[in-house]
């Protein structure tokens, strides 16, 4: 009988008669595993032991002294090896929850201390670990070595804790683990591909031991605003699929984490004896594209329906053109961050009472992000009709040299030319604050990783201008953020609409709780990539980014949208990425890129329930571990029977998006 769960291999050991037998199966031409190998190898070593042990027993007829009393054989009581399940139990089969017929079935019984947890009393444990951390960088560690440990127990208080524990899983915790990444390591986290194993990289990517369905890429060449980190930015795409996980419910075995070893600009990390990367300058641009063209065909060829995301590479603009036609790729910080502030800014513009065409949007920072968000929020405006022209022309980008115009000194980059303005009059404004007097802006955007650059006085002035000003600091971690959510409340006398890229706390303004809304990207990539999964999309296009942004502005609750929010409630996560994915995969199929056809023939409301349904839920997966042993032991007795353990319960939906998202007692019981 060949079982499998949690993509470990699994088999049960044949009999075999003989020492001949036995060793004809391990050599026999065939299909063969190392599994079956190993298990096959331990049956041939213990029938020599047992053959050793009997040449050498006493005869039958041979006197045996007893008056000793040595310690002698357990006669009474035989012990028979049961046949071998597995080779080795993988680290979540030592969760404290699991009953004791999971532990036997696991083999896992005596391993772990005797007491069977609740779930609450496990994360009451967790916390109460996690407090006794002094410093946000220990927190991540901790937390790492629970998701590398007891991966189901990991999600289980991510799911109850996800406001207060996603800063330190992600931004802005991760910047410092990134920074300290070779420092701190202690355990392999995801797949490294360096630039000396091109044109081999298919071989490396075989030993990646797992199925998978999405992945995250980075070259670790632009981490956060935290520069070129090389393999130290391998924290990003750790992070990134811990919250496809916790927010879109994509099994954690199914994601992989890529970090691209292509040498480092940074000299620091080449002459740090820490550095766990290739010491040696960054790649060409040429001999990148051949690398990235070797790396997308290989993940394609061993999984052919793989999600790919691009994410922190310094210039990220030639890849997202090369690939997006022909894989099923993204890039998170071009059309991820555009997407998530335009959920926000088509909240913020329906609250603010100026119309579209009316709209001055300044934006400080004209790199790829800035202008991502730009062009995101330019086919809002079209599709409130403007036209192409009118739609760009509310936009004024600021660079490290002033205003983006046509005819200011030294050569333009590509990316800033569809922004750049040709109506300044020969003029060239230097500042942030003269473009602001000069425009008049009614948003204020900050991409720049200048923290601090949204200054009292200037944020005075677009209160002055504007009876409920936009403003948006969206530069990561919260150390860049170009204003706080207390500053820009107390010097637009609490007028304005608040959205950050970084968490910031609630303030008590008048006698009144405000609370600040964060445009965090795990709000539209994690249903963007499980969209793609269920459609079977093959590729992301432009309208399934911009559907992202869409559901994302519908998915407030009425009590929200009173209290002028721009994005839901963060505890709500699970099932905004629900009507997120929903969106994405309407726009794929109207499209026609999908491949899952039977999906274009069901409801919305059908829909939804099957996107929940495949949603990976950590308080469930004991249940499954319960179902699959009584499956076991009805088709050993030669039962129809159902599965007992946990399957007649009434599962209902929690408020957050988790079947059951309350914590208490696994549900696990045998009666056999």
């Amino acid at each position: 009988m060949s079982l499998s769960r949690f993509g470990r291999s699994t088999r049960a050991s044949a009999p075999q008669h003989t020492l001949k037998s036995a060793f004809l199966s391990v050599h026999s031409p065939g299909p063969s595993s190392r599994n079956r190998i190993a298990i096959q190898t331990r049956f041939v070593a213990t029938s020599i032991v047992n053959r050793a042990q009997h040449a050498m027993a006493p005869h039958a007829d041979s006197p045996v002294d007893t008056t000793n009393h040595l310690p002698a054989a357990n006669i009474k009581h035989a012990h028979h090896n049961p046949p071998s399940r597995h080779v080795h139990p993988a680290p979540s089969d030592f969760d404290t929850a699991n009953k004791v017929e999971a532990r036997k079935y696991l083999r896992t019984y005596g391993l772990s201390p005797p007491g069977v947890d609740s779930f609450e009393l496990q994360m009451k444990r967790c916390l109460g670990l996690l407090d006794l951390k002094k410093t946000p960088i220990e927190k991540y560690q901790y937390l790492s070595v629970l998701r590398n440990t007891n991966v189901n127990l990991f999600y289980r208080l991510l799911a109850n804790n996800v406001k207060e524990l996603t800063p330190l899983i992600y931004t802005p915790t991760v910047g410092e683990a990134c920074q300290r990444w070779s420092e701190i390591y202690t355990q392999p986290e995801g797949l490294y591909l360096s630039f000396s194993d091109k044109g081999n990289l298919a071989s490396v990517i075989q030993n990646w031991p797992h199925e998978v369905e999405i992945t995250v890429v980075t070259d670790g060449s632009r981490i956060l605003g935290l520069g070129d980190l090389g393999i130290n930015g391998m924290g990003i795409p750790v992070g990134k699929l811990s919250l496809y996980t916790a927010c879109a419910g994509i099994s954690p075995l199914r994601t992989l984490p890529i970090c691209l070893d292509l040498g480092t600009s940074n000299q620091e990390l080449i002459n740090d004896p820490l550095y766990l990367g290739s010491r040696r300058p960054k790649v060409t641009a040429d001999e990148e594209r051949e690398f990235l063209d070797e790396m997308m065909a290989a993940l394609t060829e061993r999984w052919p329906s793989i999600v790919i995301q691009y994410e922190d590479f310094k210039n990220p603009f030639p890849s997202l053109e090369r690939y997006q036609n022909t894989y099923t790729m993204f890039n998170d910080d071009i059309q991820g961050t555009g997407a998530v502030i335009l959920g926000g800014f088509i909240n913020a513009v329906k609250q603010s009472g100026v119309p579209a065409k009316d709209q001055r949007a300044v934006f400080l920072g004209a790199g790829s992000a800035g202008v991502g968000v730009a062009k995101q929020l330019t086919a809002f405006f079209m599709k409130e009709g403007l036209s192409e022209d009118e739609a760009r022309r509310c936009f004024w980008l600021v660079d490290s040299q002033g205003m983006v115009t046509n005819d200011r000194p030294g050569k333009l980059a590509e990316h800033k030319e569809y922004f750049s303005r040709d109506d300044n009059n020969g003029q060239q404004y230097k500042s942030l604050e003269e473009v602001v007097d000069y425009v008049k802006p009614t948003i204020l955007m900050g991409l720049s990783t200048i923290g601090g650059a949204f200054t009292p006085k200037i944020l005075e002035k677009m209160a002055a201008m504007n009876d409920k000003p936009v403003i948006f600091p969206l530069s990561n971690p919260s150390s860049k953020s170009e204003c706080t959510f207390e500053d820009a409340i107390k010097y637009t006398n609490g007028r304005c609409l608040f959205a950050s890229g970084s968490p910031f706390p609630t303030l008590n303004h008048n006698g009144k709780e405000l609370v600040p809304g964060q445009g965090n990207n795990m709000y539209v990539f994690p249903g963007i990539g499980l969209g793609a999964i269920l459609s079977k999309s093959v590729s992301v296009t432009q309208s399934m980014i911009y559907a992202s942004a869409e559901a994302l502005s519908t998915s407030l609750l009425p009590e929200e949208v009173s209290q002028n929010w721009l994005y839901p409630a963060i505890e709500r996560i699970r099932e905004v990425s629900v009507i997120v994915t929903r969106g994405v995969i309407r726009a794929a199929q109207a499209e026609r890129v999908d491949r899952e056809l039977a999906l274009r023939n069901v409801s919305d409301a059908e829909l939804d329930e099957y996107i929940r349904q495949r949603m990976y839920d950590p308080f469930r997966e004991n249940e499954k571990l319960a179902g699959e042993i009584n499956e076991l032991i009805g088709s050993v007795a030669g039962l129809n029977a159902k599965p007992e353990m946990g399957a007649a319960k009434e599962v209902k939906a929690n408020h957050n998006g988790f079947t059951n998202g309350v914590p208490g007692e696994p549900t696990q019981h045998v009666e056999a």
